[in-house]
């Protein structure tokens, strides 16, 4: 049975291997949740939405399933 709310594992490998396509359909999952978390007095703070993506897409890159 498969949960149809998270990321394909298969999206995930692709995105650590440093597909750009599967990188950015991680981004795009994660989109709400980072406009959320850059939210400030009810407007959405540009350069707080920005870091959050490029610490995110790091975190994807540095990811290792070996561990």
């Amino acid at each position: 049975m498969r949960n149809k709310k998270l990321i394909p594992f298969e999206i995930i490998e692709k995105a650590v291997a440093g597909e750009p396509e599967a990188a950015d359909a991680v981004l795009r999952y994660y989109n709400a949740h980072i406009k959320y978390l850059s939210m400030y007095k009810g407007h959405i703070n540009d350069d707080t939405q920005d870091r959050l993506k490029a610490r995110l897409t790091e975190s994807i890159l540095k990811f290792r399933f070996d561990r």
